[in-house]
């Protein structure tokens, strides 16, 4: 009797065994899937939000179970992977004031990494650290996962919840502020998907005309004058000619368009030219990115023509947008130089800048700095090192230089011990008296930099031209106190010229500037180069004769004339003459 019982026992207690090693695996499975839940509830906020941020958690679980179809194995994946991309996206964030978007994905290159662990340089062994604690884990749970569950059914909650994360989308369109609030990293990044998803479907990369028209093209070009590519004997590069610095002045804009701010004595001559005229750039941006700014006076064309990929225009045109400024200088003999203040694989500058044809691109680390917020006076400096290295071969310079000084933010006072001497605070809030002073200690530099390559260089002539890159962040405190986030959105999405005017002023050293006809009172940002190669006396190429041609037409305005029927024909001719290329 004891020999029949001794298997009956031992098999109700492998069953026994598998029961409790079934319920502690189901509770694993449950318990994965709460942590995630409360990752996301933690990090999203509002019903909203929280509910894409579900959506979106249930997608991800669904499309790995159509793979790997163990929902322990795929739970514990997805849960790794949205920590990650939360890390990602607060990293992010730190250095740009934005949070993660799909186009950080869809656009992958080395640039990206590198730059991370530039600023980072702990992060690649985190990162290793990290795989070697979750593969071992993976393992395992893959080895003791009891469940499976049907491809069908996970590719019915792919579906779906990628159609309610569309709906969502689509119903309650992302709007310009919210991926700079630092939150709701999941459901933000979803909604951009769909955003890119859709702009690529519908428009490419870049809005031009379409390749259908290339033969009505063709005969605007022919009509244009414009051959396939600029001809270098166009321009004689023997000829002697000015220096050429192009200044961006960071966050800087004439404060007095603002109703009541109070400044210094003599505070708005800064902002005129050697003419003495006032002049007024309409830039695409506000309160943040240089790099739209960047894109537009190094190639002359329109960052919006991304439409809503537009944040990342230097990334997606490095190496393909080759028309710009900086060829337009070389066919004339130029030496052509950037000094950038941050890393060069931010937002793939370097790669950008090259492709436009910058011979030398000197970032923060050549400079021998380890931050990007410098005196102006350094980067004034810098210019001049160059400059006297440059200057025994004779040949033109072209200097890109960029001005850091006055970034945000405002409300802490930026090196005091160089504030001019009689400065007073002209009596506005402190944030706004301090953004004057940086404008103040930014003048000063100016005329001290001047006056340096007048002393030095008596017998060699100079053009500068400044610009301010955007308005600050602050700039619709000064202009609209007391206006509120959905209002200002609107303001920003319609380009309210309010919100986006700064300045561009020419002066000149020993010289003066050969042609101002181009120098309107207002212009968009996209026209800068025309007016610079101009006033350098410099001869412009088919591409840049026609775009004057439209300058003209459109009274200084590019993307907006034609409501953009102007720039996607511009476009389109550029990448029929090859000089935009893949996109």
């Amino acid at each position: 009797m004891s020999a029949v019982a001794g298997p009956g026992r031992s098999e109700g207690s492998r069953a026994e065994t598998r029961g409790v090693r079934f319920f502690a695996l189901a509770g694993l499975v449950a318990a994965i899937h709460l942590a995630g839940l409360a990752v996301l509830l933690t990090t999203e906020y509002g019903p909203f939000a929280i509910m894409l941020s579900v959506l979106a958690w249930v997608f991800v679980n669904c499309f790995l179970l159509v793979v790997l179809q163990r929902p322990g194995v795929c739970a514990a994946i997805a849960l790794a992977f949205i920590v990650v991309l939360i890390t990602l996206s607060h990293f992010k964030f730190g250095i740009l004031q934005l949070t993660l978007t799909f186009l950080d994905f869809l656009i992958i290159d080395r640039d990206t990494f590198s730059f991370l662990l530039s600023v980072f340089p702990k992060l690649q062994m985190q990162l290793i650290v990290a795989g070697g604690v979750a593969v071992p884990l993976l393992w395992l749970i893959w080895r003791f996962d009891p469940f499976r569950v049907r491809r069908r059914f996970a590719l019915t909650g792919v579906a779906a919840s990628a159609a309610l994360i569309a709906t969502m989308a689509v119903a309650s369109p992302e709007l310009a502020w919210e991926p700079f609030q630092g939150v709701n990293h999941i459901s933000n990044l979803a909604r951009s998907g769909v955003v890119a998803v859709s702009r690529l479907a519908s428009t490419g990369w870049i809005e031009a005309d379409p390749p259908a028209n290339r033969l009505s093209l063709a005969r605007d070009a022919r009509a244009a004058g414009l051959p396939a590519l600029p001809s270098d004997e166009a321009c004689d590069a023997t000829t002697k000619r000015p220096h050429i610095i192009m200044l961006l002045d960071e966050s800087s804009f004439d404060v007095t368009s603002a109703p009541d701010i109070k400044v210094p004595a003599g505070y708005s001559d800064y902002f005129k030219s050697i003419d003495g005229k006032q002049r007024t750039m309409i830039a695409e941006s506000t309160g943040g990115p240089t790099w739209y700014t960047e894109y537009n006076v190094l190639t002359g064309l329109s960052a919006r023509s991304f439409g809503d990929l537009k944040f990342y225009v230097t990334r997606i045109t490095a190496g393909r947008v080759t028309r710009g400024l900086p060829q337009a200088l070389q066919r004339c003999g130029y030496k052509t130089v950037s000094l950038y203040p941050t890393y060069g694989d931010f937002l793939s500058a370097r790669a950008f800048q090259k492709g436009t044809g910058i011979d030398q691109f000197i970032d923060m680390a050549e400079m021998g700095v380890n931050e990007d917020m410098q005196p102006d006076k350094f980067y004034f400096d810098q210019a001049l090192k160059v400059f006297a290295r440059e200057q025994p071969q004779q040949s033109p310079v072209f200097m890109f230089v960029y001005l850091t000084a006055n970034h945000f933010p405002w409300w802490s006072v930026y090196r005091p011990d160089l504030t001019p001497a009689g400065w007073t605070p002209p009596g506005n809030t402190d944030e706004v008296d301090e953004y004057i002073r940086r404008q103040i200690m930014t003048a000063h530099d100016y005329r001290e930099f001047t006056e340096r390559l007048k002393r030095d260089y008596p017998d060699e002539s100079f053009l500068v031209l400044r610009f301010g890159d955007h308005q600050p962040a602050i700039s619709q405190k000064m202009l609209e106190p007391g206006i509120d986030r959905k209002s200002l959105a609107k303001r920003l999405m319609a380009t309210d010229p309010r919100y986006f005017s700064t300045y561009y002023a020419i002066d000149g050293i020993n010289y003066s500037p050969a042609n101002l006809s181009s120098a309107l009172e207002t212009l968009d940002a996209a026209y800068i180069p025309l007016v610079l190669q101009e006033a350098a006396g410099i001869p412009l190429d088919p591409t840049f004769a026609e775009q004057k041609s439209i300058m003209l037409r459109c009274k200084g305005t590019f993307y907006a004339c034609k409501k953009g029927a102007e720039a996607r024909r511009f476009n389109r001719m550029l990448i029929d003459a090859g000089l935009i290329k893949g996109l």
